[in-house]
């Protein structure tokens, strides 16, 4: 498969009740944000999914409707509450077939022991390309724009890292700077920021309004290329020291 351009950044969907109940902590999100930044790629949306059918295939759905590619992690094993197979099938209304390849490798692994058990991790639906798995080598599949990897993070951040090495382009650079509004309120700054997204569209601008010893303060952010962030970062400057507001870099 030949490398991508994934401009729009990459989704995560996480699958596992054990986590929304707290019996598991999870890390994929972490391991995705550095494998990702590392990368020069952001990260688009990320949700959480009890081990529910009908909502797995729901939000799959959405997730591969949706031009930027994702990761969904857990629930392709082969034990009753494993769903996402079945629920990647439903969703690209694609029939679950054994992958020749992944036979193989089943096979290669088990030897006489692959049993049907077994080879119901590598049914997947029709069509779909393997992931290989450095740790156990039982792979995880890529269908549509959707790329799905065990609930194990020790497995799957290998494999998120291969997808991302193998399949795409590495993203351009992207630079976050900060401001620090001291006294400021949020309502103070709403017409400047508003001014400043029509002069930067290419620019994410944020504000996080925080307590602090004394009062309040706003902390403004400008994300994107290191050259429009430079642009922006002196206009929006200009625009503070005009409205008479104090401020400080971070």
């Amino acid at each position: 498969m030949s490398e991508q351009k994934a401009t729009g950044g990459f989704g995560l969907i996480i699958i596992g009740s054990e986590i929304l109940d707290g019996r598991v902590r999870d890390s994929h999100l972490v391991n995705m944000q550095r494998l990702l930044a590392e990368r020069h790629h952001s990260l688009v949306y990320t949700m959480t999914l009890i081990d529910d059918p009908r909502l797995i295939t729901e939000q799959l759905r959405w997730a591969l409707s949706r031009p930027e590619p994702f990761f969904c992690c857990g629930g392709i094993g082969a034990t009753p509450d494993d769903y996402t197979r079945q629920c990647a099938a439903d969703a690209t209304g694609l029939p679950l077939a054994y992958h020749p390849e992944g036979v193989t490798i089943m096979e290669g692994r088990f030897g006489k022991e692959v049993t049907p058990h077994r080879l119901k991790l590598v049914e997947f639906p029709a069509g779909a390309t393997l992931i290989p798995n450095p740790v156990n080598q039982v792979p995880g599949f890529s269908i549509g724009t959707g790329h799905f990897l065990p609930g194990f993070p020790s497995m799957a951040e290998p494999m998120m890292a291969w997808v991302l090495d193998t399949r795409y382009e590495e993203g351009t650079e992207i630079i976050t700077r900060t401001l620090v509004l001291p006294g400021v309120r949020e309502s103070d700054i709403i017409s400047l920021m508003d001014a400043f997204n029509r002069r930067h569209p290419h620019i994410r601008l944020s504000s996080l309004p925080r307590f602090v010893t004394g009062g309040t303060e706003i902390r403004l952010g400008l994300t994107g290329s290191p050259e429009d962030v430079q642009t922006g970062l002196a206009d929006i400057i200009q625009s503070i020291e005009s409205a008479g507001m104090p401020w400080r870099g971070a």
